[in-house]
Parts: C-alpha cells; structure tokens; sequence
C-alpha cells in the first residue's frame, strides 16, 4: 500500500508533558478528503509495538487517505519518547492520552476516536472509562482478554533466555511463579531487554477485558484468526458475549491474518487493513 503522492506525510514532533516529552506522528487527513474525524492509537506492549510499527503506518495511512487523522504517540518510556521503561506507570500513560487528546482537540474540529493494539486495546478502553467526554468510536485490534495470562506469556521471555543461557537458578529462581516473587521482591525485572517494575505488572496482572465495558461508544473489536470460516475463540466470544448483556454497543468483525505484533519477522496484514477500511467507511 503506497501513499498517495497528494497526501501528506506525516508531521513527526515532540509533544510535552509534566514528565517529559513525548515524541509523535500526526498523519493528516488527505487534503482532497471530507474531514471524518480523527484517531488517537494506542500501542501495544513492548516489543509486540515495535513489530507492528509497519501494519500501523499502512493503516493510519489509509485512514488519512479516508479523511481521518490520525496521532500517534510513543507513550511515556516507549519508543522515542522520555522517560524509562522501568518508571513507567499505567496512570502515567493514561495521563498521556489525556494530552493527546487535547493536542488533537485543539487540532481539529472532528470527532475523535480511539484505536488500540493488543495491550494497548485495554489501555484504551480503560482511558474511555475515565473520560468525562465521550469518544466517537473504539477501534480494537486484537485486544489482550487478560492481562495475567498476558504477563506470564512476557515473563517466559526471560525465562527462556535464561533456560537457553543455563543461569536460571543464579537469578530469580527455578519458573514464572520465583520471577514474579523476584519482582514482588525486588520492585524491578529485567525481561528481553525492558525493566519491567512491580507496580506497572501488577496493574496489567488485574487487567481484563471482560470489566472494561463501554457503553453508548460504538466499538468494532477486529479478531485475527488463522484462517477464513473460523468462529471467535472461545475467551474472546465470552467477554464480547458479556459487553453486549451490559449494553456496549458492540461489533466483532473476524479476519484472517498472521499475527504480526508476534512474528518473527516484520509482517502485514492487508486483509486487516481493508476490513478496517471498509467497516469504517460504513459507520
């Protein structure tokens, strides 16, 4: 997917905030377009951001091809932005969508909406929650279901290298249950190279997508699966299941991909990007 010559590039700069600056992209809407709105996304955790830097750049660059905006911001302790990783926070991210939202606010005169990625799916549902204004839709990319099972599938990065390295026993321990008493313990683990500190995993150990309902928000919750006719899994069918018993207006939409946040090399996804298109061009 090319961008079009007539559509601009994206205008990269340093946002600030109370705790440094955060390093952004705004891609704008394509000047022979009818303003539809905008988008703030929401990364994904860690490593699984970086490998999908790629998908997301063809994504917002087709939606500002549809006439959305789109920022993007490197969260605090991520990517190009200030701070360490190890003094990240949950709050402090959700504290930097807050001014996101008033740069974009201040930007533009459309409604604004939400797009997170895996992780960052959560975070953006649960900075929905605790917004006094409304958004004008969610987008969810493969949203994490729950945060424990998401932190023991991070902490086995460790694990394995230390398994691979032969060292296990001289560090945290002999498994997942030692490193998390290690990092209860210590405040602090390094794991595939970011120093993960206690009070973030705690929070993320909490995290499920079943509580995190929004209502009156349409939210369209795009599930990869492995290939074309498969049914939602069954984790996820129970929480959209649940969401939908509370009110959340919502709509699951199931494309076959490969899961690029987690390949081994840079991956896309066109199929996802084109369904992501098209529903949104309906809406």
């Amino acid at each position: 997917m090319k961008r079009s010559s007539s559509n601009p590039p994206a205008e990269p700069f340093f946002l600030k905030t109370e705790l440094g600056d955060r390093f952004c992209l705004y891609h704008a809407p394509h000047p022979n377009k009818e303003r539809c709105g905008a988008f703030i996304y929401v990364h994904p955790f860690c490593e699984e951001m970086n490998k999908s830097r790629r998908m997301v750049a063809l994504q917002a660059r087709a939606f500002a091809a549809m006439g959305f905006g789109v920022l993007q911001m490197d969260l605090f302790g991520c990517g190009d932005s200030g701070g360490e990783f190890g003094d990240a926070r949950w709050e402090i991210w959700k504290q930097d969508l807050g001014v996101a939202r008033s740069w974009l606010e201040n930007r533009v005169t459309t409604p604004i909406g939400l797009w997170g990625l895996r992780l960052g799916a959560l975070l953006a549902l649960d900075f929905a929650r605790s917004s006094v204004t409304m958004f004008d839709k969610i987008i969810l990319w493969q949203p994490v279901i729950n945060g424990e099972l998401f932190l023991t599938q991070f902490l086995r990065l460790r694990l394995a290298n230390e398994i691979f390295a032969g060292n296990l026993e001289k560090t945290t321990g002999t498994g997942i249950q030692a490193m998390r008493s290690f990092l209860a313990t210590e405040g602090k683990l390094e794991v595939a190279g970011y120093n993960l500190n206690s009070d973030l995993a705690t929070v993320i150990d909490g995290l499920r997508a079943i509580k995190l309902i929004v209502t009156k928000t349409p939210v369209h919750w795009f599930e990869v699966v492995s290939e074309p006719g498969r049914t939602m899994p069954p984790a996820g069918a129970k929480v959209a299941k649940a969401w939908e018993q509370k009110g959340s207006n919502l709509h699951v939409h199931l494309v076959p991909c490969v899961p690029f946040w987690a390949t081994q090399e840079i991956s896309e996804c066109p199929e996802l990007i084109s369904a992501t298109a098209r529903i949104l061009s309906k809406v």
